[in-house]
């Protein structure tokens, strides 16, 4: 008699995170007003990243159409450019220009990621459906629903990210901004629950980017492009939704070929929290540095030591920068830096910066800044070690701290103050200090790509809850446009 295991082909109801994802997009009515107030903020963070992007051509030679010639007249609209593209490479566009020089919000838990990675997706998307809906002489969507979209994204994402570590099993969690764009992309295109849910179902199953890029010895321009080709992938997945395709009711827990068994060990996710509006309100921006989130507070530290070290560099003996487990395990590299890419997410080197020249910028992740032979002799002299305490602050939900802490030793036996921030100015408990900053940063970003007129006409919008909530996707989009 044999013993093969008989197996039924029934298909099974779909499994509850992706029907707890689609009940979320299509039924939760977001009611907390700090939640549409930091959307906004965090709608003109990201675009200004965009903007500071174009200025790089390592970042523009990617930009438009797959194919050269290949516009599509009444498409997405990419902003700071004069791009209309399909909507899946305007979502490609758009999400390269957010993520490229690694200064746009972050979310930092068991996963870490940046949820305005979705941006990409969600105004490619609903450019492309206004203009479509206007043609057809419907009303085109509003910024509410943008900022709506932008809400929700950036609590799947986080929410997944909580409990749920991808990085430990060699995954990247761009992954999670595939899965965020297709539910959020897909019901903004009207797509029904079952679509919603079919479209979640292809992102689990596309798998995870192997984080490869990010690390020595293998660092490279990928980790600045790859959220924009995962939110281009949730509009793609979305489209294909739409057209009725089926979907995968248990792509996470099938056993043995389902996203657990194959790429998670084995073990099923964990929650936290229901989804709701906890990670808008909570997300950490990057206002002041253009460096990897868990170094922040340590190129705060080496700001404030910058007076008292820059010139006693050569008299140094060794540096001691106390971080989070996390910092140790990404971002303590040693040794020959060979990109811009390298140097963005080495702690040695975005402390060794402020400490020397008093100031952090995109431009110092460049070639002819990092070739100062003393960036390198300073690197040598440092020692990286976790502090248990801010890795406790750093998991503790009550608090989400980033601490850092420097300390300079030298020759002659004398040392600095021992340096340390708990939390960087991004944090939500720094708002007040910080939204000034990064309206500064928002404002100089935009001047730096846009005509005068143009700038003054989105700064005003920007500036109104109301006013920017009540706009037109089309008549916001327009004011980007060169």
């Amino acid at each position: 008699m044999s013993t093969h295991e008989l197996k039924s082909a029934k298909r099974p109801a779909a499994e509850k995170v992706l029907t707890d994802i689609a009940d979320y997009i299509l039924d939760y009515k977001i009611s907390s007003p700090e939640a549409y107030e930091t959307a906004r903020y965090c709608l003109m963070d990201t675009l200004a990243c965009g903007m500071l992007a174009l200025a790089y051509p390592a970042c523009t030679k990617l930009l438009g159409p797959v194919v050269p010639g290949a516009s599509m007249q009444g498409g997405a609209r990419v902003p700071g450019t004069n791009h209309e593209l399909d909507p899946v490479q305007a979502a490609f566009n758009i999400g390269a220009m957010i993520r490229w020089l690694d200064f746009n919000d972050t979310w930092l838990a068991a996963e870490w990621g940046h949820p305005s990675d979705n941006l990409g997706g969600i105004l490619a998307a609903a450019d492309y459906l206004s203009r479509r809906r206007l043609a057809q002489g419907k009303p085109s969507l509003t910024l509410r629903e943008v900022l709506t979209g932008m809400i929700k994204a950036h609590e799947i994402q986080g929410v997944l990210a909580l409990e749920n570590s991808f990085n430990r099993v060699g995954l990247d969690h761009v992954l999670l901004v595939r899965v965020a764009s297709s539910a959020v992309v897909t019901a903004l295109l009207g797509g029904t629950r079952e679509q919603v849910i079919n479209a979640v179902s292809h992102a689990w199953i596309d798998g995870g980017a192997l984080r490869t890029y990010r690390h020595a010895p293998n660092t490279g321009s990928r980790k600045s492009w790859a959220a924009g080709d995962a939110t281009s992938r949730g509009v793609r997945l979305a489209l294909i939704a739409l057209t009725g395709e089926m979907g995968y009711p248990t792509a996470l827990s099938a056993k043995t070929w389902g996203f657990y068994d194959v790429l998670f060990k084995g073990q099923a996710f964990k929650f936290q929290r229901p989804y709701g509006s906890y990670v808008m309100e909570n997300v950490l921006f990057k206002i002041s540095y253009p460096a990897e989130f868990h170094a922040q507070t340590a190129v705060e530290c080496a700001m404030q030591l910058h007076p008292q070290v820059k010139d006693r560099l050569d008299q140094i003996e060794k540096i001691v920068i106390e971080t989070q487990e996390p910092g140790v395990r990404i971002i303590d590299k040693t040794g020959p830096l060979n990109n811009p890419a390298d140097r963005d997410h080495c702690l040695q080197y975005m402390t060794a910066i402020p400490l020397i020249f008093g100031r952090l910028t995109a431009e110092d992740y460049e070639d002819k800044v990092a070739a100062d032979p003393r960036i390198d002799a300073l690197r040598a002299r440092m020692e990286v070690r976790e502090h248990p305490q801010f890795t406790r602050d750093y998991y503790d939900p009550a608090k989400r701290y980033i601490g850092n802490a420097v300390q300079v030793f030298f020759k002659d036996g004398s040392k600095s103050a021992r340096v340390a921030v708990d939390y960087p100015i991004g944090h939500r408990q720094r708002r007040a200090e910080g939204i000034p900053v990064l309206v500064r940063k928002f404002e100089q970003a935009i001047a730096g790509r846009l005509p005068a007129k143009q700038c003054e006409a989105i700064e005003r919008l920007c500036t109104d809850q109301k006013t920017l909530e009540t706009t037109s996707v089309t008549d916001f989009m327009k004011l980007w446009v060169i």
